[in-house]
Parts: structure tokens; C-alpha cells; sequence
């Protein structure tokens, strides 16, 4: 039996297709504003069926900077989630327009939301937080030699909060479920599993 699911995994593997099976027939728009397109495809899926997909193109990237300083602090920013209906524990995030350096985007939505300016920057992580539905991409990045600068929050965000905490207890949150953001619990996890590398 054992020798017959690794064949099966095998087969998968080798099957990968080098075109994709899915065929646009038609797209209609349903609505655009500044930050997000909805259209609907008219499609042949990969088993042959004529039917619909809804696909949300994303106007920005998603940006997560997870700073942390030399005794091995981070800080998160709570906000209530319009969408969700609930407050939620995120890293410092924000949208970078498709033609903005995102480096630029990370250093400026650290300090807006946080206060934080960042000596050096460098990328962690490439996402696509939801791709049956959205073309949205994710960066993640880490943010080190931390100063003071001055946070500048926007009308949409004069409800955050700024949490100082130890990474470790940051690591926790994410662990039972009290962070629930993508970027932020796979950037936190992906340090968390390289710890010797990023937190001194």
C-alpha cells in the first residue's frame, strides 16, 4: 500500500501541466474603484465544464514589515478589521502602489503605524495571501537598527494600537490563534524557523 501512494504522488507530480488547463471565454467588469478591480470570467474549467469565476485584481501589493531591535523586541499594531467585524494583532502593513519601490513602502508604513524608522530593511517573503479569488501579492520584511521617528497615522487607522513585545510572545500569539493576518503569521513563523539568522 505504502508503494502505491508513492507512485500516486509521483504521477501527480510528473502530471504538472506546462499550460494552463483553465480557458477565459469571456470577461465582464462588475466593478472598480482605487484600490480594487471584481470581474467575471465566463470559463472552461480543467475538467472541460463551461462555467463562471469571480476574480478581485488587487491595485496594490501587500506589505508587512516586522521589526525588531536588538534585545530581540517586536511591535505589532491592533486594529478593528472592517471586513471582519473584529479586532486583529497584524505586523505593521500596508498597500504599495504596482509602481512604487517596496523597500520605500516598508519604511513608510513602519513609521506611519509605529513610529519606527528602519536602518536596514531586507525581504522575507513573497505571498499570495488568497489565490482562488484575488491576483493580490504579499511582501514580507524585516526591519532592523530601529530609531525613533514620529507615527502618522491616517483617518482610517486613528483606532490603532502599538504593542511592544518580545518576539517570542509575538511567536506565541500567532501559535494560539490570537494573530490570524496571513503575512503576519507566516512572517512571524518564517523567523521563528530561521531565529539564529534574524534575532541576535
Amino acid at each position: 500500500m505504502a508503494d502505491q501512494k508513492d507512485e500516486v504522488v509521483k504521477n501527480n507530480t510528473d502530471n504538472i501541466p506546462d499550460e494552463n488547463p483553465w480557458k477565459t471565454l469571456s470577461t465582464q467588469p462588475v466593478y472598480n474603484n482605487a484600490w480594487i478591480k471584481v470581474e467575471e470570467h465566463q470559463v472552461i474549467n480543467p475538467g472541460g465544464t463551461p462555467g463562471i469565476y469571480g476574480k478581485v485584481s488587487f491595485k496594490n501589493q501587500a506589505v508587512g514589515i516586522i521589526p525588531i531591535d536588538d534585545a530581540g523586541n517586536t511591535w505589532l499594531v491592533g486594529q478593528y478589521r472592517y471586513t471582519l467585524n473584529e479586532w486583529s494583532w497584524e505586523i505593521p502593513m500596508g498597500g504599495s502602489p504596482n509602481k512604487e519601490d517596496k523597500i520605500k513602502t516598508a519604511q513608510r508604513e513602519l513609521e506611519e503605524e509605529t513610529g519606527l524608522i528602519a536602518g536596514n530593511i531586507i525581504e522575507l517573503l513573497h505571498l499570495h495571501p488568497s489565490n482562488s479569488v484575488t491576483n493580490e501579492q504579499g511582501y514580507v520584511y524585516l526591519a532592523t537598527d530601529l530609531s525613533a521617528g514620529m507615527q502618522q497615522l491616517e483617518d482610517t487607522e486613528k483606532d490603532i494600537q502599538v504593542k511592544k513585545l518580545a518576539f517570542d510572545d509575538a511567536l506565541k500569539m500567532a501559535q494560539n490563534g490570537e494573530i490570524t493576518d496571513a503575512l503576519s503569521v507566516a512572517g512571524i513563523f518564517y523567523i521563528a524557523l530561521n531565529r539564529q539568522k534574524y534575532i541576535k
